[in-house]
């Protein structure tokens, strides 16, 4: 296998890993909206849901996270390992993949927690999670093709300035549906 050959595996299973980590918030602010449905409905919904969430996690989330983790660093070691100290974009990358992986866990805590019916969070409070994998994957694909660890600092400023947007567009949609 080429580098190019790993670079691609790798793409496409970071993808996937997002396809995930986008979705199953958008699950768990189903399942907690369920709680608003009649017992047996409610019931029936959040039994899906529990399946749905655990399916996604296992069979999807948790292999594309390990596949990029190791195509990841196989291409770290073939390409940067002699000067990878001198790659400083590289390091504030891996930082934020670090913050995926924190949020890739806590994700699964969170299924853990919906599976004993346990709702610490409103369906807003999961909208608003929901976008924390956008903030990683913007902060993460412009350290890739910016490659430099001096215009991270303004792409962090860009993140705070969309980060707020998507709140206030959630906000938004929040008070157009209660209007409904």
């Amino acid at each position: 296998m080429t580098y190019e050959h790993i670079k691609a595996i790798h793409i496409i299973f970071v993808t996937s890993w997002f396809a995930g980590l986008f979705y199953l918030p958008r699950l768990f602010v189903y399942h907690t909206e369920a709680n608003e449905k009649p017992d047996l409905e409610r019931t029936i919904i959040q039994e899906q849901f529990k399946k749905m969430e655990k399916i996604l996690f296992n069979a999807i989330m948790v292999p594309a996270m390990w596949l990029t983790i190791i195509s990841g660093v196989t291409m770290v070691y073939w390409t940067w390992w002699d000067s990878f100290a001198a790659h400083g974009w590289l390091h504030i990358k891996l930082s934020f993949v670090v913050g995926l992986i924190i949020y890739h866990f806590y994700c699964r805590k969170l299924i853990l927690e919906l599976r004993q019916d346990k709702f610490r969070f409103t369906g807003f409070q999961l909208r608003l999670f929901n976008e924390i994998a956008t903030v990683f994957l913007f902060a993460i694909v412009f350290l890739v093709v910016l490659k430099n660890a001096v215009d991270w600092i303004w792409g962090i400023l860009g993140l705070i300035l969309f980060a707020v947007i998507i709140m206030s567009a959630v906000r938004i949609v929040k008070k157009i549906r209660e209007k409904k």
